[in-house]
């Protein structure tokens, strides 16, 4: 339970403050509302709440906090298969929990702003263009690099001293990794899709969407929904598979 814990809480966080920016940002008579600078905000935000998910959760449950990791470490043979149901689980139940925060804090907002895209935006991803193949396309490939790189990842190094070795980590410092490479994947690869990576920020956060009562809201776009979760999906079984390739 400690584990399942610490999944829902990190993923809470990382939704909460994920979410909590582009609210910041696009809704209306914010403090940070502007339209100059909102895609480099909007990417140093997201980074910053996973580095602070995973400085919560990684102690207790490794800090996956998105489906694509458990389930790309579990087929490269980095976590039990058993556990994969109830991590998915959690995960999505953070962040549904981090997206009704965001509708608390910013509610007022919320009836302020009257564009409907600005109210889903908060919750979901949303293309730039609609091309469902090209879409689809650009979340494997995006989630592709990320789990690919984020198998190579590693906290820990060795220090030598004269003929010692002594093992040494990062500490809380070893979640800037992790973060650094959701910054360079968004910045790089996230201008079709807004590279969701991660089925359970935006399919949990939609759901939300469509159940609670914001004033003036459009479609929760559930025509789109398959494309922020399959494409990763794919994306990190192609990863892991390559992993396993070229480990062998």
């Amino acid at each position: 339970m400690t584990k399942i814990c610490a999944e829902i809480i990190g993923t809470m966080i990382l939704v909460f403050l994920g979410n909590g920016v582009v609210a910041n940002v696009i809704l209306s008579k914010t403090k940070g509302n502007s339209r100059n600078g909102e895609w480099l905000t909007i990417t140093i935000g997201w980074s910053l709440a996973v580095f602070m998910g995973i400085i919560v959760s990684a102690p207790y449950s490794g800090a996956h906090l998105n489906p694509c990791v458990t389930i790309s470490f579990a087929i490269v043979g980095k976590f039990n298969w058993d556990m994969v149901p109830s991590y998915i689980l959690s995960q999505f139940i953070g962040a549904m929990l981090g997206s009704l925060l965001v509708w608390f804090l910013y509610k007022d907002h919320f009836f302020e702003t009257q564009k409907e895209q600005d109210k889903l935006s908060v919750f979901v991803t949303i293309p730039s263009i609609k091309n469902l193949f090209f879409n689809f396309l650009n979340e494997v490939l995006a989630t592709f690099i990320f789990i690919f790189i984020s198998l190579y990842l590693t906290v820990e190094g060795t220090l030598f001293f004269k003929e010692n070795k002594y093992p040494i980590g990062l500490g809380s410092l070893g979640a800037l990794l992790p973060a650094l490479l959701v910054l360079g994947i968004v910045l790089s690869l996230g201008g079709n899709t807004g590279a969701a990576i991660n089925p359970a920020r935006d399919l949990g956060p939609r759901i939300i969407y469509s159940i609670i009562p914001i004033p003036g809201k459009g479609k929760s776009n559930w025509d789109y929904a398959f494309v922020p979760v399959l494409g990763p999906i794919f994306g990190s079984v192609m990863a892991a598979i390559s992993y396993l390739f070229l480990s062998s």
